[in-house]
């Protein structure tokens, strides 16, 4: 079977069995707590983009229900139109997750539940990389994968009348693709289900340089102009020192830099050979 027959495959059996997965007014059950630990970690009015969103019931519908940007993909045209009906307030687009793409730093949270589990293994990594550059820095992937590695098929699903496939790696691989991306796991636990189940993770992009922060003001007569001549001169140049938030919803988000004024002292002697730099962001 082809990576394209396998996709088909759970294409036309969402379609078939979207109903029998989940109804229209199903509620959050096990998706309560980590919706509620998204919306605490998401700035008011975030992007956030849901990856195999299914019929939008219940992480579309709640996110959207918050006031967040939602858009939501998934490969099943039934689960897509039905989305469309019961989240008016996203986005949703059919697609294949694995081909689709978005612009860079789109999106400030990116959710995928039980979805990469369903796409061609082979496939999963170049995801998540992608995955994590339409994050904007210091967002989140909240995902759900495999726990231990398996692929195949169950015919008659949920007593459905189609097939459904699978196709997941052991939970340490996809810790392993998910630092290959770039992405920092905070936080890693077992999801219990049936006789098995699967693994959770938080992971989080870093910020961008931390000397980005660092709003230089031109200083007082260097470099824009030279000293006069004479004794020493002061001038004055600014720099800024990122602010941890050690709790609260967004611990750990730089926030706006703390302005501090340096005095520096340009001898005369040496008009025109010294260079400010800027301070190390923290020490």
């Amino acid at each position: 079977m082809t990576a394209g027959d396998e996709s088909d495959l759970v294409r036309r059996g969402y379609d078939a069995l979207s109903y029998h997965y989940r109804g229209d007014d199903a509620g959050e059950d096990r998706y309560a707590p980590w919706l509620a630990e998204l919306r605490a970690r998401l700035p008011a009015g975030a992007s956030v983009l849901d990856l195999g969103c299914g019929n939008g019931v219940p992480v579309a519908r709640s996110l959207a229900a918050a006031g967040y940007q939602v858009t939501g993909v998934d490969i099943s045209d039934v689960q897509i139109e039905r989305a469309r009906r019961l989240v008016p307030a996203g986005t949703f687009i059919r697609a294949d997750a694995t081909a689709i793409e978005f612009p860079t730093r789109s999106f400030d949270a990116v959710v995928c539940l039980y979805a990469l589990i369903h796409m061609p293994l082979a496939a999963q990594p170049g995801l998540l990389r992608r995955a994590a550059g339409w994050l904007r820095p210091a967002g989140w992937l909240l995902a759900v994968t495999g726990h231990s590695a398996w692929t195949g098929t169950e015919g008659n699903w949920l007593g459905g009348p189609a097939p459904m496939w699978w196709s997941q790696a052991d939970a340490g691989t996809y810790r392993s693709w998910l630092e290959q991306a770039g992405l920092q796991v905070t936080a890693q636990e077992f999801v219990p289900e049936g006789d098995g189940g699967h693994e959770l993770f938080w992971a989080r992009r870093p910020l961008a340089d931390q000397r980005a922060f660092l709003t230089p003001e031109p200083a007082r007569g260097y470099p824009g102009r030279r000293l006069r001549p004479g004794r020493a001169r002061r001038s004055r140049c600014a720099s800024a020192t990122p602010g941890w938030s050690r709790s609260g919803p967004r611990a750990g988000l730089v926030e706006p830099p703390t302005r501090q004024v340096l005095e520096v002292v340009v001898p005369a002697a040496f008009r025109g050979q010294v260079a400010l730099a800027s301070p190390a962001p923290w020490s």
